[in-house]
């Protein structure tokens, strides 16, 4: 996939739509595993994790990278389903 496709994962997705894309197929739990966040680990919400992620460079990164990874399985899933048809 080229770096242009990638981006377009990201193109018009709000970081909020991204957690909660992530905290619904994740869990919180499993999110805090994958990437090592406390706010995914204590008492985690949507808004203060959001909070964070807005300051924090390295770890809005992480959460963006995570979602690509999930949607290119999600891309991969349905392709092969549709070959299986």
């Amino acid at each position: 996939m080229s770096e242009k496709q990638i981006k377009d994962l990201l193109h018009g997705v709000t970081l909020e739509q991204i957690l909660t894309a992530l905290v619904a197929d994740y869990g919180w739990e499993k999110l805090a595993k994958y990437i090592k966040i406390k706010c995914f680990a204590n008492e985690p919400t949507v808004k203060s994790s959001l909070k964070l992620l807005r300051r924090t460079p390295w770890a809005r990164t992480k959460v963006e990278n995570l979602y690509i990874s999930m949607k290119k399985r999600e891309m991969k899933v349905r392709s092969q389903k549709s070959v299986d048809r």
